[in-house]
């Protein structure tokens, strides 16, 4: 096997914990159900809030670098009363509490200066590898959460309107016949690295597809969402199925990943195929094909528009892990 390039995006990558998975915080489940503690907590000389823009994060350049924007009630003393919802997120290692504040119905102008001033509002999936992990983390933990809320302003039973409950990690309904109870919605969804493990005719190899949104040649692992009455490695086996008419065996468990854009859990699989010959559906996929290990060395990056050649997924991704991972145990093995 061949040496990689240090310019080539497989080279060199070593598995790090999943991107979105490090939120610094305790969650404080119990106490945020107390509202006077709440109300001590919005008052904390030390308090810190995370603004969110219409699924935008607040983000601020220093020196080289990216960073998460906090900010302390003196930098923005209108923030709290203008916001559409208002969450707490936890409490950080220096014991101050973190809350959360929707500003989505200002322009972006207003909302940057309610905001205190200074950075600017940018979709964390395009920099979530970039700016620090646990900033990355708690980022999509407010947007998710910011997300949730304004998207669930009804009672999804009676529609009346619903009120925020436990410091925004439940909507309670207003109607007193009704007073139904929702919780933050999370959609499992399964994502699965398909391989074939190689006989004495071809090497081994692994399924992947670009889908019908991507107008650009990124290749990813397939996903799915899981259905009501079904296991994940049933669901697993299902997709497979049904976006490329390939039979799977052996499935287990690898990682799984926060995906709150908007409200996903990724569970991420590894799963052995019994059969190799594709049929596409073309409703979900523009193609799908095996990858050799020689060929998925030769992906591009996922931005990197200056070759019409496969892409691999974006870095912060689960379906870029999986292919890292199996990359990486077939790199390992084949130089043994």
């Amino acid at each position: 096997m061949g040496a990689l390039c240090e310019t080539e995006p497989m080279y060199n990558r070593a598995l790090t914990s999943l991107t979105y998975t490090d939120v610094p915080l305790d969650r404080a489940g119990l106490k945020r159900r107390d509202k006077a503690w709440l109300g001590q907590s919005l008052s904390d000389a030390n308090v810190k809030f995370v603004a969110c823009w219409r699924n935008r994060s607040h983000i601020l350049k220093e020196g080289d670098g990216l960073r998460a924007l906090l900010l302390k009630r003196a930098d923005a003393p209108k923030l709290i009363q203008s916001a559409l919802s208002v969450v707490f997120l936890g409490i950080d290692e220096t014991h101050a509490p973190v809350f959360s504040a929707d500003i989505s119905h200002f322009e972006e102008f207003d909302a940057i200066t309610l905001a205190g001033g200074e950075g600017q509002f940018i979709d964390i999936r395009q920099l979530g590898w970039i700016i620090p992990r646990t900033d990355a983390a708690l980022l999509a933990y407010a947007r998710g959460l910011a997300y949730w809320h304004r998207s669930h302003r009804h009672c999804g039973y009676c529609g009346s309107s619903t009120e925020i409950s436990d410091g925004g990690h439940m909507r309670l309904c207003t109607n007193q016949d009704c007073a139904r109870t929702s919780f933050p919605r999370t959609d499992p969804a399964v994502i699965m690295l398909v391989e074939h493990p190689g006989d004495t005719t071809c090497p081994p190899s692994c399924l992947l597809g670009r889908s019908t949104r991507w107008d650009f040649p990124l290749y990813s692992t397939l996903a799915g969402f899981v259905e009501p009455g079904e296991t994940l490695e049933q669901a697993v086996t299902r997709e497979v199925m049904e976006e490329a008419n390939i039979d799977v065996t052996d499935v287990r468990y690898m990682a799984s990943q926060p995906w709150p854009f908007p409200s996903s859990l990724m569970l991420g699989f590894r799963a052995t195929a019994t059969s190799t010959e594709i049929t596409m559906d073309p409703k979900e996929l523009q193609d799908v094909r095996w990858f050799t290990i020689n060929e998925v060395r030769r992906f591009s990056e996922w931005n990197d528009s200056s070759k019409d050649e496969p892409r691999l997924p974006r870095p912060d991704s689960i379906a870029r892990w999986l292919i890292q991972s199996w990359f990486n145990d077939r790199d390992d093995s084949s130089t043994r």
